[in-house]
């Protein structure tokens, strides 16, 4: 997990603690629009990762020296 995924998660529990504290409704309401915002920041970052990671995997298995150590 990066730094970045890191902080837009921590940034997420904060927002889901303020709406959970919020007396009033609309602001309730922003704190909890914010929390999922901030999720789904972290889980394109997490995605984005994951696939970087399948994409570099891929290309080490298909480079000149993994082809001759592996034939």
């Amino acid at each position: 997990m990066s730094t970045a995924s890191e902080f837009y998660l921590a940034r997420a529990a904060e927002c889901t603690r303020d709406a959970e504290r919020a007396t009033l409704g609309n602001v309730r309401d922003r704190y909890q629009r914010a929390a999922e915002a901030w999720m789904v920041m972290a889980d394109r970052i997490a995605r984005g990762e994951t696939m970087r990671d399948t994409l570099a995997a891929e290309k080490a298995a298909h480079t000149p020296a993994a082809v001759m150590t592996a034939g």
